[in-house]
C-alpha cells in the first residue's frame, strides 16, 4: 500500500484481503464465502442464514467465561461508484488503495471502508490471541447500502448477545445511539416518443465533477445536486423558447447524492444561440453558488444527433415535476440537545430513460416516522401531479436513543479512561440497522462507532489512517469492561 505505517498492523492486513474481495450490493456472495472459510479455518462456530448474514462466535478468553455477550456487527457489501473515465469492474477487479499523508483511499473508485474497516476489525478481532474478552458473536450483514436486505431478513434468535457494537459509523470519537428511518419514493412516467418538429436543434447538456456524498450524512452541507442543477437550466429555457426532452440520465443510488449527469434536448434552431449564450451565464451563477462546496465542476453544453423526442406534455411534466420536488433539508431536530441534527429530508438521487420510460428514483429520511411519512407523500404528490406512477418502499425504522443504555456509559467511560477527553453522543439523520434490530431484539443495548471516514459513497471515500488505531484500542478496553 506504501511505506506509510498503516496501524494496527493486524487491522489494516485484514482490510486489505477484503479489497481483494467483489461485494457489490445484492452480490457479496464471494464474501459470505471468504467468511466462512475464515471461520472454519480458525476453528469457530460460523452460521449463515438464509438472507446470507454471517455469524462467527468467538468463546471468551480464560477467566471471562461469565461475562455478558457481545456481538461486534459490520456490513459486507460497498457502494460501488467510480470516476467516469477509470476502467474498473466491481464484480471482477480488486481496489486499488494507496496512502495520501495520514489518509487512505483507492484509485478512482470508492474505497470501501464503509463498511469494510468495520469487517476488518471484526475479522482482526477473531484472528487475536492476545486479547482479552468476554463471549464475542461477529456479526456480518449483506446489503446494507441499497436495502438493508440483512437487517430485515434477519430472524430474531439469530444473535444472542446483550450488547451490540455496530462498527458502521464516521467519524473517531462520536459515539451514535439513535439515526433516521428512511424510505425510497420510485415515480415511473410512461413516455411516448414522436420526431422533433422540422428544422429543430439537438443539444447535450453534461456536469461532472460534483462532490456529491451520502444522502443522510452530507444532505446539510450545501452541495450541488446534478439532478437539480440540470433541472434547473432546462426548466429556465423553457420559459424562453420550445424544447423538447430527449433524455435525461443522472445519479445511480438512491444513498449518494448524485455528482453528474446529462439531458439531451432540441429546441428551435433559430434559438441555439441563445441557449448556449443562457448556459454559459447559468454556469457562472451555479459556480459563484457552490463555490465553496463543489469547486471542481465541468460543465459542457454540445451538440449532438437529432433523436426522437418525448411528447411535449409528457416532456414538459417530467421538468416540471423535478424543478418542483423537494431536495435538501425539510427539518432540524426540535429538541434542543439534538437542534444541529437534521430531522427530515429528501434527495433527488437518480433519473433513468429509456425508450418508453423515465424513472425517478428519491430518498426521504427522518428520525420522526409521521414526518417521514409527510415527506414521502409531499415528494409522491409532486410526481403524481405531473402524471407518474408513484411506489414508495417500506424501508426501515429510525433507532430511538435508550436513554439508560449500559453499553453507552460503558463505551464513554472507557473513551475518557484512555483519550482524556470527551466523546460526543449522538444521533446521525443516516440509516443505521440497529433500527431494524431495535424491532426484532427489543432488549438488545447498541451503540455504533468508528473511525473517521469522509467523502463516503465517492470515487474520493478516505479513511484517516491514526484513527483506525484509536478505535481499535477503545474497542479492547470495552471488551476488558463488560460486566458479568
Amino acid at each position: 500500500m506504501s511505506n506509510v505505517e498503516l496501524k494496527p498492523a493486524r487491522v489494516f492486513e485484514q482490510f486489505a484481503k477484503i479489497n481483494q474481495i467483489p461485494r457489490p450490493s445484492k452480490r457479496e456472495e464471494k464474501m459470505i464465502e471468504y467468511l466462512k472459510e475464515f471461520g472454519k479455518n480458525h476453528g469457530l462456530e460460523t452460521v449463515v442464514d438464509e438472507t446470507g448474514n454471517v455469524l462467527i462466535r468467538k468463546p471468551a478468553t480464560p477467566g471471562h467465561e461469565n461475562r455478558k455477550t457481545v456481538i461486534l456487527q459490520s456490513h459486507m457489501d460497498m457502494v460501488c461508484d467510480k470516476l467516469v473515465d477509470v476502467e474498473f469492474d466491481f464484480d471482477k477487479d480488486a481496489i486499488q488503495t494507496y496512502v495520501d499523508g495520514e489518509w487512505l483511499r483507492a484509485k478512482g473508485t470508492t474505497l470501501g471502508a464503509d463498511d469494510g474497516i468495520g469487517c476488518a476489525i471484526e475479522l482482526a478481532v477473531l484472528d487475536s490471541d492476545d486479547i482479552e474478552h468476554g463471549p464475542i458473536e461477529c456479526v456480518f450483514t449483506r446489503d446494507e447500502e441499497t436495502q438493508l436486505t440483512g437487517a430485515i431478513g434477519m430472524k430474531s434468535g439469530f444473535m444472542n448477545g446483550d450488547y451490540l457494537i455496530n462498527l458502521d459509523s464516521e467519524d473517531e470519537g462520536q459515539f451514535f445511539v439513535s439515526c433516521a428511518g428512511g424510505r425510497s419514493t420510485i415515480a415511473t412516467f410512461s413516455v411516448k416518443r414522436e420526431e422533433a418538429p422540422a428544422g429543430y436543434f439537438f443539444m447535450e447538456a453534461a456536469v461532472k465533477g460534483l462532490v456529491g456524498g451520502h444522502s443522510g450524512d452530507d444532505i446539510n452541507k450545501k452541495r450541488a445536486n446534478a439532478i437539480k442543477l440540470l433541472t434547473r437550466f432546462i426548466y429556465a429555457e423553457m420559459q424562453k423558447t420550445d424544447v423538447r426532452l430527449v433524455s435525461f440520465n443522472s445519479g445511480k443510488l438512491h444513498n449518494a447524492i448524485p455528482r453528474d449527469g446529462k439531458v439531451v434536448f432540441a429546441v428551435p434552431a433559430a434559438d441555439k444561440e441563445m441557449v448556449k449564450a443562457d448556459f454559459n451565464i447559468f454556469v457562472a451563477k451555479v459556480e459563484d453558488e457552490f463555490h465553496v462546496t463543489d469547486t471542481a465542476m465541468e460543465f459542457a453544453l454540445t451538440s449532438t444527433d437529432a433523436a426522437a423526442v418525448i411528447t411535449k406534455a409528457v416532456g414538459d411534466n417530467i421538468i416540471f415535476a423535478l424543478q418542483a420536488v423537494d431536495n435538501g433539508v425539510f427539518a432540524m431536530c426540535q429538541d434542543e440537545a439534538l437542534d444541529w441534527l437534521v430531522e427530515t429530508s429528501s434527495n433527488v438521487a437518480a433519473v433513468k430513460t429509456t425508450d418508453n420510460e423515465v424513472e425517478v428514483l428519491s430518498s426521504q429520511r427522518s428520525c420522526v416516522m409521521s414526518n417521514l411519512d409527510n415527506m414521502c407523500n409531499t415528494v409522491a404528490a409532486a410526481y403524481r401531479l405531473a402524471g407518474a406512477k408513484v411506489i414508495t418502499t417500506d424501508g426501515y425504522p429510525a433507532w430511538k436513543m435508550n436513554p439508560h443504555s449500559k453499553l453507552v456509559d460503558i463505551t464513554a467511560e472507557t473513551y475518557r479512561k484512555l483519550f482524556g477527553k470527551e466523546p460526543k453522543v449522538l444521533g446521525i439523520h443516516a440509516g443505521l440497522e440497529c433500527g431494524l434490530f431495535s424491532e426484532r431484539y427489543p432488549n438488545l443495548d447498541m451503540v455504533s462507532f468508528g473511525p473517521t471516514l469522509r467523502y463516503v459513497h465517492t470515487p474520493d471515500e478516505r479513511l484517516l489512517i491514526p484513527t483506525v488505531q484509536m478505535v481499535w484500542d477503545h474497542l479492547l478496553e470495552i471488551l476488558k469492561n463488560i460486566p458479568e
